[in-house]
């Protein structure tokens, strides 16, 4: 695997594998790598011929009160991890390369509407964040594919949206949620959940699947089910930041006639914020 600091070399190196024909498939990260990261890269390597992977805890996604500064830098491990399943190139950028006039001064990418929205309510400007340095890690790349997990679910609806309205030439790639033998999906997070909350952190996963179930069974009021499902994940102590039936497109509350849905939610441990979700077709 050959590392870059720079953007200049990285693309140099990439400009000659297209002129050899390769494709080139792309999964960006913020690092402290866990098997859910791992999948990515080695769903990348079986739909491309070379695999850049980035590693950049991104200042710009992060709100004042969030948890820039203690989030886990683990570089060493993070570059066994990605060598051994076979990763061909590694961007580990600093600040500077990456905003190179100060954060104040970056010029922004901003989806509107569904960026206001779960996640997005929560967290002001974490998807600006986001969108921004995704756009920009996409110039830099230029990847045919780019990869991103559906734990996320609503960071790929937004992406994607992007893509299409700026023209971006990358087919965007799901992959699926990795999860512990419990249910609770892999997350670089899961490192803040104390001992005693460990036990009953999938609470949240319970509850999708419960929902979705439900729905499945023919329930549609949907509203009922999402007081009722919180009203599970906090009597086992957790706090709820939201939970909703939506439709999977647009991500706005469904309603009766959707037939493709996707119920979002994220809870709130001592320590940590937790999201998850699950889709079905009625």
């Amino acid at each position: 695997m050959q590392l870059f600091r720079h953007i200049q070399p990285l693309r140099e190196a990439l400009a000659s594998e297209r002129q050899k024909g390769k494709t080139i498939g792309f999964v960006p990260t913020m690092g402290n790598l866990h098997q859910g990261h791992i999948a990515l890269v080695e769903l990348a390597k079986s739909r491309c011929d070379v695999v850049v992977a980035s590693i950049f805890v991104n200042p710009l996604q992060f709100g004042l009160n969030e948890d820039w500064d203690k989030y886990p830098r683990t570089f060493e491990a993070d570059s066994q991890k990605l060598i051994e399943v076979g990763c061909d190139y590694l961007l580990f950028p600093d600040e500077r390369e990456i905003y190179p006039n100060g954060m104040a001064e970056q010029t922004r990418v901003i989806v509107p509407g569904m960026t206001d929205l779960l996640c997005g309510a929560t967290r002001p400007g974490h998807f600006e964040g986001v969108t921004t340095v995704v756009t920009k890690l996409f110039n830099i790349v230029q990847p045919d594919e780019a990869v991103f997990g559906l734990k996320d679910f609503q960071q790929i609806a937004v992406i994607r949206r992007m893509v299409e309205d700026l023209c971006i030439p990358v087919a965007i790639v799901p992959g699926e949620i990795v999860r512990e033998d419990d249910g609770l999906a892999m997350s670089s997070r899961n490192n803040y959940i104390t001992k005693d909350e460990r036990p009953k952190a999938n609470q949240l996963r319970k509850t999708l699947c419960w929902m979705q179930e439900a729905i499945q069974q023919g329930c549609r009021d949907y509203l009922q089910l999402e007081i009722e499902g919180k009203s599970q994940i906090e009597a086992v102590g957790f706090r709820v930041d939201y939970l909703q039936v939506c439709c999977s497109d647009t991500l706005t509350s469904a309603g009766v006639d959707d037939v493709e849905l996707t119920v979002l939610g994220a809870m709130y441990t001592q320590a940590a914020r937790l999201i998850d979700n699950v889709s079905l077709t009625i």
